[in-house]
């Protein structure tokens, strides 16, 4: 085949081509070798849109029940364009075909060489290029700008009884440079390419088409995954975001404890240096009782705070216990989703027991359904890599939430810590106030006795207090 030198024209010598190599396709199959040729910019919706609206207005396209077709019949009127075409062997524009006949000696008797470029392009043996040159739709068939699997399924359909891994790797080879192995383990890859003996392989469009289903169906489910996911991402997040908020309450009551106890220390040494002056100050001794009653109270208080911020300590440790038993519930639900799908692959498995035993009746069908199945392994191709990268981030997150964990317990054990020191602190003061008490007994005793009570009297009688009474 001829070499063409230059790019296609329009979006219908792409169509020509590609319709021309594959014989019969369906638009959904033809997008993507329209998308890798031009209209890159476009998305995969609005390619499809111009593929099917360029098909329906050019009457060298045909459509039937198996897909769209290459009509290779012609306009007659061109036939002897096609001719020179085929002599000359390159592509020729069609003002230089005008003008040899114009300048030919029988104007009159000579027909038109061309009957014009509008009916060249509805013709589907001519392909026009970027420099306004006309070619042939069968010269240069661009093998190497289809993929290895779409290649190997051409070669199955155009042999329908069946072909070796030899003898696909010789078709194969001499449209594009391939190996065997790379040929084998093509047709070993995908379950649509069965071996049904000696060696023998043959394409089953209906399984095919199965495999394309499922495919979409374990997406749809690994999507709804996803979503569940983020979903869950989402609640966490706000969760840690609560226990980071918690986590600054308990620092804010811990500072409150320490102020609270420093508090005290100053209060017990004020008490002690009060005990100390109890003999000479014996006339204060009363107020001196309401203040002890007054500590002992605000002793109470503080342990009660101590209290609340212990059951608030171990709230939190069974937030975080009930966290854990939540990721477990997640991992047990993604270990019967693995299982459901592992059902469905071998429901796949016997749907193809049964297909094999119904061949005779599945080569009609394969006609039918093989232009509607081809698109598909790209995209398969393409949400397998987004599906492994989805997988390994929600990995490294479930890594991240660990640590997070592991973090947060420590935090904890240092606050559970902490009130257990607080709580040894006012163990001792509780000490402290007893030995506080008995000592006051003692001073208590020793004014009761006659000896004081004696000097006491005298002291009040020269002072004019006289009817005071001793308590």
């Amino acid at each position: 085949m001829e070499d063409l030198g230059g790019k296609l024209h329009s979006l219908t010598d792409v169509l020509k081509k590609t319709l021309f190599f594959f014989e019969e396709l369906s638009v959904a199959e033809m997008v993507p070798h329209v998308h890798r040729k031009m209209l890159r910019d476009y998305t995969q919706g609005q390619v499809e849109e111009k593929v099917l609206l360029c098909l329906r207005q050019n009457q060298c396209f045909n459509f039937d029940q198996k897909g769209w077709s290459l009509n290779l019949e012609g306009n007659r009127d061109n036939d002897h364009f096609y001719s020179i075409l085929l002599k000359r062997q390159q592509p020729v524009s069609v003002r230089e075909i005008l003008k040899e006949g114009l300048n030919s000696r029988n104007k009159k008797k000579t027909k038109p060489l061309v009957s014009g470029e509008a009916s060249l392009i509805s013709d589907g043996r001519f392909i026009q290029l970027e420099n306004g040159h006309w070619g042939l739709t069968e010269w240069e068939v661009e093998a190497e700008q289809y993929s290895l699997k779409e290649l190997v399924i051409k070669v199955h359909k155009t042999h329908p009884g069946g072909l070796s891994v030899q003898q696909v790797f010789e078709i194969v080879n001499s449209w594009r440079a391939t190996t065997i192995k790379a040929v084998e383990a093509m047709q070993k890859k995908f379950p649509f390419f069965e071996e049904i003996g000696d060696g023998i392989w043959v394409y089953n469009a209906s399984i095919h088409l199965s495999y394309d289903q499922m495919m979409k169906k374990f997406l749809s489910a690994m999507n709804r995954q996803k979503d569940r996911w983020i979903k869950d991402r989402t609640r966490w997040k706000k969760k840690c975001e609560g226990m980071d908020r918690q986590l600054q309450e308990v620092s804010c009551t811990h500072r409150e404890v320490a102020a609270a106890l420093a508090a005290k220390i100053e209060e017990t040494g004020q008490y002690d240096h009060l005990v100390t002056q109890m003999a000479e100050k014996d006339l204060l001794l009363s107020l001196r009782k309401k203040e002890i009653y007054r500590y002992r109270e605000h002793l109470a208080k503080l342990e009660s705070k101590a209290n609340s911020i212990l059951h608030q300590c171990r709230l939190w440790v069974k937030r975080a216990r009930e966290y854990d038993d939540e990721r477990e519930k997640l991992k047990e639900a993604l270990n019967k989703n693995q299982a459901s799908l592992e059902a469905l692959f071998t429901k796949l498995q016997q749907y193809k027991e049964k297909d094999r035993e119904n061949k005779g009746r599945m080569a009609e069908m394969k006609e039918i359904s093989a232009v509607k199945t081809a698109e598909l392994h790209s995209e398969i191709v393409e949400l397998k890599q987004k599906l492994e990268k989805v997988i390994e981030i929600h990995g490294q997150e479930d890594k991240r939430y660990r640590e997070e964990i592991n973090i947060l317990s420590n935090d904890l054990k240092e606050a559970l810590e902490s009130s257990e020191e607080a709580k040894r602190t006012m163990r001792f003061l509780q000490q402290e106030l007893a030995r506080t008490r008995s000592e006051f007994k003692k001073i208590e005793e020793n004014i009761k006795s006659p000896l004081v009570k004696a000097l006491i009297k005298v002291l009040s009688y020269f002072s004019g207090s006289g009817n005071r009474k001793v308590s």
